[in-house]
């Protein structure tokens, strides 16, 4: 890195991010399906302006960074620092005027996530990590301005978590059997969060996330959020979560294991 100052490169980051998308949410933007004849995969104009003004700012900043985005692919993957981005992580909730959406950044070094930021624009929250520490900020109760420490919770066993996942149907058939396995293990199970859910994991709401075949910009940015509110991210088999798949995040490394049990079958 150089001598920028990085927490407010970050913030401009976010802040130009929202600044574009904003004011296509909740109006009548048409989407394209990128899915080719598969299940409907939606990209806006909002996701793509959101990612060129990203990518602008930082090979203006930092021209020797690589990166990494969801609507435009790699531009040098391989160097040191490599800047994950995803502009609208839940384009579908995007789409239906739902705030559960957000913008996901994130920055590798040497291929492993340091940073991570998640700022969900509408409700002018952010979420920010780097493995050690994580915060939220945000509008308060009373609107005010607020900032706090994020910290997991712990669990008793599964009988008592709530699990979140954004769809079953993204899942293929022996991973949905693996979901219900879990499922009927917990206590609730919610549906349909996208980046917020683990953003709620974060802040101590809920237990544990699961996805299926998500890709890296899905889950590099969080990462470093998750690990520095104290909680866990790993794949399905209990590596690395940072190339993406199947993945978990748990608040309560006990319960993390008990769920990577039952998924193993």
């Amino acid at each position: 890195m150089t001598a920028v100052d990085f927490g407010a490169f970050v913030e401009e980051l976010a802040d130009t991010a929202s600044r574009t998308i904003l004011p296509f949410f909740r109006t009548a933007l048409g989407a394209e399906d990128k899915s080719r004849g598969g299940m409907f995969d939606p990209v806006t104009e909002a996701d793509r302006a959101a990612e060129v003004a990203m990518r602008g700012l930082i090979k203006r900043t930092f021209a020797h960074h690589g990166i990494i985005g969801e609507e435009f692919g790699n531009d040098r993957a391989d160097a040191e620092y490599v800047w994950v981005l995803d502009p609208i992580d839940g384009t579908k909730s995007f789409i239906s005027g739902v705030p559960t959406w957000g913008t996901l950044i994130g920055l590798l070094h040497n291929g492993v996530p340091t940073y991570g930021m998640m700022v969900q624009p509408f409700t002018r929250e952010y979420f920010s990590g780097d493995c050690q520490s994580a915060r939220w900020r945000g509008p308060g109760c009373n609107h005010a301005p607020s900032e706090r420490k994020l910290k997991t919770r712990g669990c008793p066993g599964l009988g008592e978590a709530t699990l979140m996942t954004t769809s079953p149907l993204l899942y293929a058939p022996e991973a949905l059997a693996a979901l219900r396995r879990v499922e009927a293990a917990v206590r609730l199970s919610r549906y349909g969060y996208d980046c917020y859910a683990f953003a709620m994991l974060a802040a101590g709401h809920v237990d544990c996330v699961m996805e299926s075949g998500v890709q890296t910009y899905d889950i590099a940015p969080l990462i470093p959020i998750i690990e520095g509110a104290g909680g866990i991210v790993t794949n399905w088999t209990g590596g690395s979560a940072a190339a993406g798949g199947n993945v978990l995040a748990s608040g309560d490394r006990a319960i993390h294991a008990q769920v990577l049990e039952l998924l193993a079958g």
